[in-house]
């Protein structure tokens, strides 16, 4: 599973123009239902020219109960919101929002038309953006003192985490989210590092982007 890295202030574009019209593909990362509508108010702001914004959006956590939204924006139903949510869904996308914007050259495409333009511009606005590969991982919370710091940082590096520090005080309280996949050499190596005394708490378990490759067409 992937998710797209561009940033709501900064989303990926592309631009293709069928039969006159032009369809302008954006995408982005988000989160939740707020930040799709938040996206595609400020879509409309910088088009208020534009016949139809479509779009559609998928988020959620890969084993729980996914979400989505899509709309078609005054398009015959079925034309322009779904074949964008299938684009998301083809290339194994999460937590990610893709419109297109139209503006009307004047020549009807039909519903078929209308299906592969709409189809084009999302996917190609995908192949303009950051891709990162989301892999399971386990998240664990700990205590460290200030001499085991830089030993553990170069620990999670060594097995492709993601390391962090929560709190400064008589020790270190940090948290490291490693991959499933190297999960049971990192305890190991924790364990022979520190002879036992650092005490690893699991404090839950997410999907973290860790390869990340640009995809441009």
């Amino acid at each position: 599973m992937f998710t797209i890295l561009d940033p709501m202030d900064a989303p990926a574009e592309s631009e293709l123009e069928e039969k006159r019209s032009r369809f302008i593909g954006n995408c982005c990362h988000i989160r939740s239902a707020e930040e799709v509508a938040a996206f595609v108010a400020a879509m409309r702001e910088r088009h208020p020219k534009a016949r139809h914004i479509a779009y559609a959006a998928m988020w959620g956590e890969r084993e729980a109960i996914q979400s989505e939204r899509m709309s078609d924006d005054g398009e015959p139903s079925g034309t322009a919101g779904k074949p964008i949510l299938d684009c998301i869904r083809q290339q194994d996308l999460i937590d990610c929002v893709i419109t297109v914007t139209r503006y009307f050259g004047g020549i009807l495409l039909g519903s078929g038309g209308l299906i592969r333009a709409y189809s084009s511009a999302a996917s190609s606005a995908v192949q303009h953006s950051s891709i990162a590969e989301l892999t399971p991982c386990r998240e664990y919370r700990f205590a460290l003192t200030y001499p085991q710091l830089d030993i553990c940082k170069r620990l999670v590096a060594d097995h492709q985490g993601d390391f962090k520090v929560l709190e400064y005080s008589d020790h270190v309280e940090v948290q490291a989210t490693i991959p499933f996949s190297r999960d049971t050499s990192f305890q190991e190596r924790m364990i022979q590092s520190f002879n036992a005394q650092v005490v690893l708490r699991e404090s839950g378990q997410v999907n973290m982007p860790v390869t990340v490759s640009t995809r441009v067409a």
